[in-house]
């Protein structure tokens, strides 16, 4: 998280939702998944997102139910703060304020308002040591809350949220780090350790990994390096202590969790398996195979019906009684590095990049969530490590989306090359891409780069065009067929281009398509897509040029370059000639298609810093310092569905277009302005929740009837809004509520009785107020409207209370209290019989 004046860089769509253990709710139907700076709540049926829990300024490191509330949950973050949330409702109720980073988050039904907490240990800066802290969380109205109160359980433990467990009926609590178990007290109020030798006789490494405790009994699982499964027993005497092992996992083992009976135990792996081993026969277990990825993260519900999986490949897979995947929730595949780069797909407004081994995934910013793979290998991938298989190296998009061009390779041992370029069109009966055309060997070296033409004219001929380290530039074309017996189009090669034997790096068209821009090494060649002719060179300093892209809209006649010797260069193209250079470091140049802008990502110190601005203008219209660490080599621009309005000069650049880029640990960024963020945290202190039932009596009778008259005139603020009274419950109501069931007359008698009370008498109505006697005989035609019940409430004020139903009759009255007197005597002699 970097803070910046008005701009702030986030963590919005794309972030990891396996990088904690997910939460599901006491009735297994909502799942609370720490996810870059927000908690989502999925659906485990639909997988769809219900809420986006929005209001924390950094990374978010854990999440557990709140024992006294069902319907809330606690929040950490390495912001300082431990947040409540209704996450039905999508409200964020209290923040409280630590003043530490927080990387784990524990919390027990014994424990009434106090949650475990990991935090650094303040009096050690120089190495990166953390302690496990009591964190007394106190009442108060306000909805920030300053919390400092925390006494010290447990030093040198682990920042891995994995690695502590609470035990049973929150005794103890047990936390693993490198080769010692500890385990507190709290009664005793003092912790045990349990040190493990690094290897064992038989070479095993002893490395703790993982824990978890068992409900009901004092019994501390452990997974280790090896892929051992220790079960710690009396382990409150330290001398005394026992422990049995249980051996499956070849590898580590990442995840262990205890059935809510504790009658199972899970555990999972690099395996991709689930296991569930049956607590106290050791060798009986059952296994549920092929969930695609290792396993990261168990979490189970609290009745037990359903399990959730977090695996490597940033997704979540629900499992319904233990045999059955019932849902799966894709988040954006990061694998070590991105090498389709990242592209926009101009239909779905998707991103698109590699996913899967030998896939390309198309992810939905806007919705964060992964709307499907396409396969583009089309072979089985096989796990094994050594064995070299084709990937997808580069993909790129027409200007409509109709076609996607796409390069895969794979080398030999003999540092043979093997490579295809596949061109697929948009299908619309099928609403995804199918195979055109396969090139087996388009060039006779490796492709530097590739890009369609730009143009939008429709009679213009679709162009693709390849550079290649064999000094070869190769324009193809999508040809009709000769026959017309032929399936359709396909595409050839049109024209091959060259320039002195030089080899060409990168290539790019203009907006319109009428220029083709591609670098030869030190050299910029500019042709003529109409007839191949090479138009013009551009000189510029030495270095071999980096990257290329053309200027938009206004600043189209501006071509843009980088060079290996730290320069950045604009050339006229109406007059062919440098406009102006400077001495920067670009790693990555970005032209904006919806606007003038270009971004450059430049890297110095060991970081990256950005600036943004118009080829025309000289001065930047926007810079950051230190964007973040390490270098930035993948970004893209992404349309916005909505324009913003922003008047400052600084933030006009993020108007039409969204910026996300890559840091170096694949973490996906975006920016946010400070505009942007006050209406998010607006929307989430909305606490007056707008009611839209149809007004019946029955729903006046429970005191949640909205005056919508009163509600024009003065509506009601988010954080100041009136509670409205309670209407007073007739006498029939507190007859039937105060009265024993055992005496009660017939359901019938009361249901008669109760609904005439809810009635006014016409009698009585027209008595009273005989002007109004044609008025009540038309709401008599629409009472069994839903819509017209709440225009009959209003007109009817002056004749009943204002808010609560119309009290009875003194008849009503007295047929009620003769009701309530009779002996019903017989009726409890014949349940006793």
């Amino acid at each position: 998280m970097v803070e910046h004046g008005e701009i702030r860089v986030v963590h919005r769509g794309g972030s990891k939702i396996n990088y904690r253990e997910p939460v599901i709710t006491n009735d297994s139907s909502f799942l609370l998944v720490p996810s870059g700076e927000s908690v989502k709540v999925f659906s485990t049926q639909t997988e769809e997102s219900i809420h986006d829990l929005q209001g924390h300024r950094d990374m978010v490191t854990g999440i557990v139910l709140n024992p006294s509330n069902h319907l809330q949950a606690y929040s950490s973050s390495v912001d300082g703060t431990v947040r409540l949330w209704d996450f039905t409702d999508g409200i964020l109720i209290k923040t409280f304020v630590i003043g530490y980073p927080v990387y784990s988050i524990n919390a027990s039904a014994k424990h009434a308002g106090v949650v475990f907490v990991v935090i650094p240990m303040a009096n050690d800066k120089r190495v990166e040591m953390f302690q496990l802290v009591a964190l007394n969380l106190p009442l108060s109205g306000e909805q920030v809350v300053d919390a400092k109160e925390m006494s010290a359980v447990l030093s040198d433990v682990s920042s891995d949220p994995a690695a502590v467990a609470i035990g049973r009926e929150g005794e103890y609590i047990a936390s693993a780090k490198g080769l010692q178990l500890q385990v507190y007290f709290f009664k005793k109020q003092k912790p045990y350790k349990f040190p493990l030798s690094a290897n064992s006789k038989k070479g095993a490494k002893n490395t703790f990994t993982c824990v978890s405790c068992h409900p009901k009994d004092d019994c501390i699982a452990t997974g280790h390096e090896d892929g051992k499964i220790r079960l710690w027993r009396n382990f409150n005497q330290r001398k005394e202590y026992t422990y049995s092992t249980l051996h499956w996992h070849h590898t580590a083992v990442k995840a262990l969790r205890f059935s809510p009976e504790g009658t199972n135990l899970l555990s999972g792996g690099i395996e991709s398996v689930l296991v569930q081993w049956r607590y106290g026969q050791d060798n009986q277990k059952d296994f549920l195979p092929r969930l695609g990825a290792p396993i990261t993260h168990i979490a189970v519900s609290p009745d037990g019906s359903l399990f959730c999986t977090s695996h490597e490949d940033n997704k979540i897979t629900v499992i319904q009684n233990a045999i059955k995947v019932s849902a799966v929730i894709q988040g954006l595949v990061k694998g070590e590095c991105v090498r389709t780069e990242l592209i926009m797909d101009p239909r779905s407004k998707a991103l698109v990049l590699n996913g899967k081994p030998g896939h390309l995934q198309f992810y939905s910013l806007q919705r964060d969530k992964q709307l499907y793979n396409l396969d583009i290998v089309q072979q089985e991938y096989i796990h094994q490590a050594g064995l070299r298989q084709f990937e997808v190296v580069k993909a790129a998009f027409d200007t409509r989306g109709d076609w996607l061009a796409t390069l895969e390779e794979r080398t030999q041992k003999d540092s043979e090359l093997e490579m295809s370029l596949k061109l697929w069109s948009y299908d619309e009966q099928t609403q995804s891409f199918v195979l055109n055309t396969t090139i087996t060997a388009p060039h006779e070296a490796r492709i530097t780069s590739m890009c369609f033409c730009c143009a939008t004219d429709t009679q213009t001929s679709t162009t693709l065009v390849t550079t290649s380290r064999d000094g070869h530039f190769k324009v193809w074309q999508l040809v009709e067929p000769a026959d017309s017996e032929d399936e359709g189009p396909s595409w050839s090669c049109d024209f091959v281009g060259a320039y002195h034997g030089l080899i060409p790096e990168r290539c790019c068209f203009s907006a319109d398509g009428s220029l083709l821009a591609v670098s030869f090494q030190e050299v910029v060649t500019v042709w003529c897509p109409a007839s191949w002719e090479l138009l013009t060179t551009l000189s510029q300093p030495p270095g071999a040029i980096r990257d290329l892209c053309f200027g938009r809209l206004s600043c189209s006649k501006y071509l843009l370059g980088t060079t290996t010797k730290n320069l950045l260069c604009c050339w006229n193209l109406l007059t062919c000639s440098l406009e102006w250079s400077t001495s920067m470091d670009v790693s990555l140049l970005l032209a904006d298609s919806a606007s003038e802008n270009v971004a450059a990502f430049c890297s110095q110190d060991a970081s990256t810093d950005l600036f943004v601005f118009k080829p025309s203008e000289p001065r930047p219209l926007y810079s950051h310092k230190a964007l973040c660490s390490g270098k930035v080599t993948h970004a893209v621009f992404a349309p916005r569905d909505d324009m913003l309005e922003s008047c400052e000069e600084s933030l006009q650049w993020l108007n039409r277009s969204q910026l996300y880029f890559f840091t170096q640990y694949m973490d996906l960024m975006t920016f946010l302005t400070k505009v942007e963020e006050e209406r998010l945290m607006a929307s989430m202190k909305q606490l007056v929740i707008e009611d839209s039932v149809a007004v019946t009596p029955f729903y006046l009778l429970l005191g949640k009837h909205n005056h919508q008259q009163q509600d024009k005139r003065e509506p009601p603020s988010s954080l100041s809004a009136e509670r409205t009274q309670l209407p007073q419950a007739s006498i029939a109501v507190k007859e039937l509520l105060h009265s024993p069931a055992h005496v009660l007359p017939s359901s019938s008698v009361l249901c008669s009785m109760f609904t005439r009370s809810l009635l006014v008498s016409a009698t009585n109505a027209r008595e009273e107020n005989e002007p109004r006697e044609e008025e009540m005989e038309s709401e008599k035609e629409e009472e069994d409207s839903e819509g017209e019940m709440e225009l009959t409430a209003k007109r009817q004020e002056p004749l009943t209370t204002s808010l609560g139903p119309p009290a009875l009759t003194r008849a009503q009255e007295r047929e009620l209290r003769k009701v309530k007197k009779l002996d019903h005597s017989w009726f409890s002699n014949i349940l006793d019989s």
